[in-house]
């Protein structure tokens, strides 16, 4: 069977587990010895290790043939230091894995004002956060062609599911932009993230980017207004993008700042993905029929 290692083991990389059963043997690194009774009720088998501490990391040497990297780069510097100390420890293997796919962020495209984009769009980041995922990608695109290793990159936008909707924002009463200062936003439903993670795994080829996202990007005001209003509260209050800096929270207005509308192709044509959630009017259906229902998100 073949052994797979998850590091960053939240919540997508939770919702792949069912998907996965009985297909792979996998392993999962963990700082936190106590999620280790979680995991293993799950299946997998957690490893000690943080990818802060490089000299933890020894146990993942040679361990899985394939790797999905979920975890975030540090919170501050140039450069992605936790995806450099994952790459030194695997090197270290008699055995380097197969596969590495590794989830970096739709951010590093940078601002496009509201251009349509695909993954063939030069990588321009305008933010320090995206720069350390660029950081990544570079050095792990850099590493499979020196070892042979296959790499795959998706490129992830805004991340929702049931239990993952800005019901907060909206009931604190943080406002949006005007619909004429608005940015394109797009987003993936997390199930759906999980899928395509596992179809990269399979199908991807070696050094190919895809930009993981749904079907329908949309402005960021009218995402927040269809949630609002299918979730009974209040609308958002809409300000000039002018005003935007003195009232609304700096790492929102990052996002803000940035508009793009991505394209979806590569992940349908050479993933042969079909989206259970091809639009977040989908989702937010889904949410709310298993809210109906009684079910868990």
């Amino acid at each position: 069977m073949r052994r797979l290692l998850i590091i960053g083991c939240g919540d997508v990389a939770l919702r792949m587990l069912p998907l996965l059963r009985g297909r792979y043997r996998i392993y999962a690194l963990s700082r936190e010895p106590q999620r280790f009774a979680a995991l293993r009720a799950l299946g997998v088998t957690p490893v000690r290790g943080d990818l802060d501490e490089p000299q933890t990391l020894h146990a993942i040497a040679g361990l899985a043939h394939d790797v999905v990297h979920f975890a975030p780069p540090p919170g501050r510097g140039a450069h992605d230091t936790r995806t450099a100390h994952l790459i030194a420890a695997l090197a270290k293997g008699k055995s380097l894995p197969q596969q590495l796919v590794y989830i970096s962020t739709s951010g590093v495209y940078g601002n496009c004002n509201g251009e349509l984009i695909s993954e063939t769009h030069p990588a321009r980041p305008q933010t320090d956060r995206a720069r350390r995922r660029a950081d990544a990608e570079k050095r792990l695109r850099e590493w499979g062609r020196r070892s042979g290793v296959s790499v795959s990159i998706l490129r992830v936008p805004g991340i929702y599911a049931a239990d993952r909707l800005p019901l907060a924002r909206l009931e604190q009463g943080t406002p949006a932009l005007k619909p004429e200062d608005d940015s394109y936003v797009n987003h993936v439903h997390a199930d759906d993230l999980a899928r395509i993670v596992i179809a990269a795994l399979h199908r991807a080829p070696p050094g190919r980017m895809y930009n993981a996202v749904d079907d329908a990007p949309q402005k960021m005001g009218d995402y927040f207004d269809l949630v609002a209003d299918r979730f009974g509260l209040p609308r958002p209050p809409r300000v000039a993008r002018a005003e935007a800096g003195r009232i609304i929270p700096g790492n929102l207005l990052s996002f803000m700042n940035e508009s793009r509308q991505l394209t979806n192709c590569r992940i349908k044509r050479e993933l042969r993905l079909k989206l259970n959630y091809p639009t977040v009017h989908d989702g937010i259906a889904a949410a709310l029929a298993a809210r109906a229902a009684g079910r868990n998100p």
